[in-house]
């Protein structure tokens, strides 16, 4: 496996402005999938997607939508074999690339949180940017396939972005009949939940919000 990232630089040494657009891009090439993700953290929703799996496509949209996160993802994966080195990966590199766009995190708000309904299924989602990867997840699908989205996969997603963004991640689906409600209420919270955390604070600018001093 190969792994590249390019972050915005700062080459003369200057103090960053702490409101610039923190973007971020990550490519991530194995024998399985190779994968191309670069993100803007400050963007306007817009989603540019191809993972070769219509409704995975479609629950990403929903997190740069919902989250204001502008968001790229281009992957070539091995769904001859099934779909689940596709999400996984690109969970993977979704969460690097987060990591590396929220850099330090001084002036975040860190946690977010977010219920979201549709239709007859509800779902709430709480993150905090710990720095410290934790998934708490309970999900009870109604069908074990969405399209051809295997249901089973919305964990490993999930469970690669916590690993590498480096969050802690509660994810419940407290109402739901219909799995695909289900599943765009999780997606939807997810992008307001990341939306939450990642704002600004202006009462906290420079400042990491941590008693330790570091996240």
């Amino acid at each position: 496996m190969t792994s590249s990232a390019l972050v915005t630089s700062n080459p003369s040494g200057a103090t960053p402005d702490p409101m610039a657009d923190r973007i971020a891009e990550v490519s991530r090439n194995t024998a399985e999938t190779r994968i191309r993700v670069r993100i803007n953290l400050d963007g306007t929703g817009l989603a540019k997607l191809h993972t070769g799996i219509g409704f995975f496509d479609h629950m990403l949209d929903q997190i740069a939508r919902h989250g204001l996160i502008d968001l790229d993802i281009d992957c070539e994966g091995d769904l001859h074999i099934d779909g689940h080195h596709t999400v996984e990966d690109v969970g993977i590199t979704l969460g690097q690339a987060f990591a590396r766009a929220v850099g330090d995190k001084k002036g975040i708000r860190r946690y977010g949180h977010a219920y979201v309904p549709l239709d007859e299924a509800l779902s709430r989602v709480v993150v905090d940017f710990s720095g410290r990867p934790g998934l708490h997840i309970d999900v009870k699908f109604t069908a074990g396939s969405i399209g051809q989205l295997d249901t089973q996969l919305v964990y490993e997603f999930f469970q690669g972005f916590v690993n590498h963004a480096g969050v802690t991640l509660h994810i419940d689906n407290l109402k739901g009949i219909n799995a695909h409600h289900q599943c765009e209420t999780i997606f939807k919270a997810f992008g307001r939940t990341l939306r939450a955390a990642l704002e600004r604070d202006p009462r906290s600018v420079g400042v990491i919000p941590s008693t330790k001093g570091s996240l």
